[in-house]
């Protein structure tokens, strides 16, 4: 065979590698994501859809996710054991509407009387809380990570005025997580509800009371209408939403697009929560004016001791029962010791000495 003959057989062979080696790096990976949120909801939808278009720009096309709103998948508090079996591969949501599936999920979104919104990130990326999520997401075969925050949330929307403990008995108030625990010791009936079906469990008289999230999401839901008294927020002073992904899916993807598909998250996480802020502000600086019937209220000192009390023994109740809660409480409780000193010297301080 003439030099000529296999330097053309080389020839066609490298380009053969060559094409087989741009078409593998070029393939695209399709991912669908299970929102809990309707079609088109505000800041939250907004997260998911920022995140998607973040992360197909970001891998050149070869990363692309889709979003179902719950209008499609007709399950907005089911997209947890959607992800966890694969029917979807992604899921935006918040962790501790999983608490009736495994109860140490509820402390990844906030807790009551804890961390602001900058200490509980600080906590999730330097104080340990990344890794204790995971331990507890791994037995479901799912990855958590922070999906965008609200910032602290207003305590709710009550159709009558609450003046003492006495007021919470019997009350029924859409309130998930440890607060609807705290409550429920207070005498309440906590329920979770769709955001989808909120104001027409209110108008119904199926709850008297509801939280949702803060006049960023809440003046447009039209609550006002019906449950004139908006409290002040003890509840959720740092509200962590999630994006979930299947693990096996995860794996599946190549180092590169499992980073494009982190900073994403990250990085839509970090722009809903300014999104909210901003949105709430805005909100808060039309309120009166637009909506004058609004009474803006804080719960009494007696309910809020009471409420406090009633957190802490949960807690301790929780601890004693599990070894895994104790570590999570222990980490969070350690963490918020230290980092609120910084915060009243850097933050209260400040805002203190405009007063």
């Amino acid at each position: 065979m003439s030099i000529r003959k296999n330097l053309a057989i080389f020839a066609s062979t490298a380009i053969v590698l060559i094409s087989g080696s741009a078409f593998a790096a070029e393939k695209v990976y399709r991912l669908k994501l299970a929102e809990t949120w309707p079609t088109n909801f505000p800041i939250f939808g907004d997260s998911t859809k920022n995140m998607a278009a973040m992360a197909n720009k970001m891998s050149n096309g070869r990363l692309n996710i889709t979003v179902d709103s719950a209008n499609k998948h007709k399950a907005a508090l089911g997209v947890f054991d959607m992800v966890k079996a694969g029917q979807y591969d992604m899921a935006h949501s918040a962790s501790y509407y999983w608490k009736g599936k495994d109860a140490n999920t509820l402390f990844f979104t906030t807790m009551p009387f804890g961390m602001t919104t900058p200490e509980q990130y600080s906590w999730f990326y330097h104080g340990g809380g990344m890794e204790l999520m995971n331990q507890v997401y791994d037995k479901h075969n799912v990855l958590s990570f922070p999906g965008g925050n609200t910032g602290n949330q207003m305590g709710g929307w009550f159709r009558k005025e609450i003046n003492s403990v006495e007021d919470l008995k019997g009350l029924k108030m859409r309130i998930p997580g440890f607060a609807g625990e705290v409550l429920a010791e207070l005498g309440a009936s906590p329920t979770n509800i769709p955001a989808g079906e909120l104001y027409t469990a209110l108008e119904r008289n199926t709850i008297d009371a509801l939280e949702w999230v803060g006049p960023s999401l809440d003046l447009r839901m039209g609550f006002h209408k019906i449950a004139p008294y908006y409290y002040t927020g003890w509840h959720e002073p740092a509200t962590e939403l999630q994006f979930m992904i299947n693990k096996d899916k995860w794996n599946e993807l190549p180092e590169d697009l499992q980073e494009v598909l982190r900073v994403s998250m990250r990085t839509a996480a970090y722009d809903m929560y300014i999104q909210s802020y901003h949105e709430s502000a805005e909100n808060w600086a039309t309120m009166k004016q637009d909506f004058p019937e609004i009474k803006v209220k804080t719960f009494p000192k007696p309910v809020l001791d009471a409420m406090k009390q009633a957190n802490q023994d949960l807690l301790e109740k929780r601890a004693e029962a599990d070894p895994m809660a104790k570590t999570i409480i222990d980490s969070q409780a350690n963490y918020l010791s230290k980092v609120r000193v910084w915060t009243n010297i850097s933050d209260r301080a400040y805002l203190e000495s405009l007063d």
